[in-house]
Parts: C-alpha cells; structure tokens; sequence
C-alpha cells in the first residue's frame, strides 16, 4: 500500500495571512487668528465649492511632524507659523483609499492674520460660517430651533426605547436642555453637538458620505472636505476651553491693544458676551497685562490706553488664563 509522502519543509508553504495594509501619515492645520470681533479659520476652496484646511502627507524629507506640517501650510498658504500644539490623531479604519491605513494628525495654530497667497485660493473664514449655532454673541442662534427640530426626530425615530432615551440625554447634554437655554449651554462642547448633528444626518459631510442627493442644508453650516470640519469642532472647544487656564489669547493679539480690544477678541472665541467691568476687574487682578504708557482712538469713544501681555505672570503662577466671568450671554 503506497504511503503519502512527508511535505518537504523546505518547499511546504506557511500559512497564509493578508497583507499589513501601507500606513499613510497626513497632516492638518486649523489656523486661529482674530479680526475685530471675527474668529477666522484658514482655509482653502476646491473646485468641488468644499473648503479644506492647509493638510499634506509627510514626507521623506519632513525631518518631524511638525516641520512637515510648517512646510506644506508655507507651501499653500505662504502663512508662516508661531504657536503650535497637537490637537489629535485621527486613524478610524475607513480614512484611506486602495487598502491603505491612514492616519491624520490635526494641530491648532494661532497667529495674527496675514493676506495669504499662493498656488492654491486660500483665505481666512469666520468659523461662524461653519458653525453658525456656537455664536451666543447675539443672543440664542436662530439656526437652533432647525437644528432641535431634526435632533428630536431623529431621537424620537430610533428602533428601541432605551436608544430613544439615551440620544435624548446627549441632545439635552450637547445643547443645553429644551431650547438650548443659556443656563444649561456649555460652550466647550463643540465636538460633542457637531457629532450629534453628523449621527443625525443634519450636515452635509453625513449625507454626502451616505449618498444622499439632498447635500446642502443652510442652517448646518458651509461644509468640509472629509473630517475637516470635525478638526475645526476639536480647536475651537480645545481654544474655548484654554484660554480660561492659559494666556493663549495673546497669541492672537498684537504686541500692543486695548482692554476693550481684548474683551472683543475673549467674546469672539467664546461666542459670548461678557460684562464690561467684570472683564476688566478679572484682567487687572490677574495682573495679565501691562501698561504700554500709550493710547489709541476706538470708533466711538475716548482715547483708550494701551496695554500688553505681562510675560512674567508665566513664571508666576501655573494657570494665568483669562477667566471668563460668570453671566453667559449677558452685559
């Protein structure tokens, strides 16, 4: 009776396992800076109408992260960076193409503006523009009560009671309890509404990745190209909620201004209004500033003296934030 012969091990195959997808490193710039009472994002249009922030892949010869991401804003935008922190990295599975695994890195970036040029059509944006609903500057958005409508459908429309209940928490969470009043709204909690509106299809970035014809929606704001928007959701939470615990604001600011100048800039980023005195009560106990012995005209008003950032007050104390003072909304 024949025998089956031993495999031969030089020749027997190992067992097969798929292939470790290739690894793609990108980066992503939100770029902050103020004008007047405008918090502008840098950004560039493509010829789909979408905006994308400043974003290219690392490269061989990027030396770190960081340099590769200085290079490719300088190369769009010929913005030169000062002030830069990591935000987050972004490595869900379905963020590359043809296989591939890739990573984003987002980081936040805060300069005074300057007129941008280059090869590509970049320019600042309010980020207002893409988030209409976190400015309280004016009183409560009137894009909210769009927004809750379709929030309330869709909790309302889930399959099981308890996921019902569950998105109705996060609703009343993310945007202050019925009727987003200012008691109850947070404005830290960027991140946290923007996601809530992408699970519910309310913006155009959740409907284009499902399909849908129907991607314009006014009220949620001018859409991003892939997960853009979400970065720019991540810096403003991350800028609102440092400015109370670091002296980044300055960072915006020119070498010298005015309190009143400050306060605009404070209210711009926070999208709140804050009492005057109180305001300045908080900045001169803190000893954030100092006085420049100088003064300047603003529109509408007497000659105000000017001041600047107090660097001292950074060997100081470990938290010299501009704490916001308490009255959302309020004068």
């Amino acid at each position: 009776m024949p025998t089956t012969p031993s495999p031969d091990p030089r020749t027997s195959a190992a067992p097969s396992h798929a292939p470790e997808p290739a690894l793609a490193i990108g980066l992503s710039a939100v770029i902050v800076a103020v004008t007047g009472d405008d918090p502008k994002v840098l950004t560039l249009r493509h010829g789909d109408g979408r905006d994308s922030l400043p974003s290219g892949p690392l490269e061989r010869g990027h030396r770190t992260l960081e340099m590769g991401l200085r290079s490719w804003v300088e190369r769009q935008t010929l913005q030169e960076l000062g002030y830069v922190e990591q935000l987050y990295t972004f490595g869900d599975r379905d963020r590359g193409e043809d296989g591939t695994r890739a990573l984003s890195l987002a980081y936040l970036a805060l300069v005074r503006e300057a007129r941008p040029a280059g090869d590509t059509d970049a320019a600042w944006q309010s980020w207002y523009r893409y988030f209409p609903w976190e400015d309280w500057r004016g009183g409560r958005p009137a894009v909210l009560d769009t927004l809750e409508h379709g929030l309330r459908a869709w909790a309302a429309g889930a399959a099981q009671g308890r996921l019902s209940e569950r998105r109705a928490e996060r609703i009343a969470l993310g945007f202050g309890g019925a009727g987003g009043h200012e008691a109850g709204w947070n404005e830290e909690r960027v991140l946290e509404r923007y996601e809530l509106l992408y699970e519910a299809g309310l913006v155009g970035e959740a409907l284009r990745e499902r399909g849908s014809d129907r991607i314009a929606i006014p009220p949620s704001g001018t859409e991003m190209r892939e997960d853009h928007r979400r970065m720019l959701a991540l810096a403003i939470a991350r800028l609102r909620g440092k400015i109370k615990y670091r002296p980044v604001v300055f960072e915006l600011m020119p070498p010298s201004f005015s309190l009143g100048q400050l306060q605009q800039a404070v209210e711009a980023l926070s999208g709140s209004r804050l009492h005057k005195q109180n305001f300045r009560r908080l900045v001169e106990q803190q000893r954030l500033v100092e006085e420049t012995g100088e003064s300047t005209a603003e529109t509408g008003g007497r000659p105000a003296r000017l001041v600047r950032f107090r660097r001292e007050v950074l060997l100081e104390r470990p938290a010299p934030g501009v704490r916001l003072p308490g009255g959302f909304g309020r004068r």
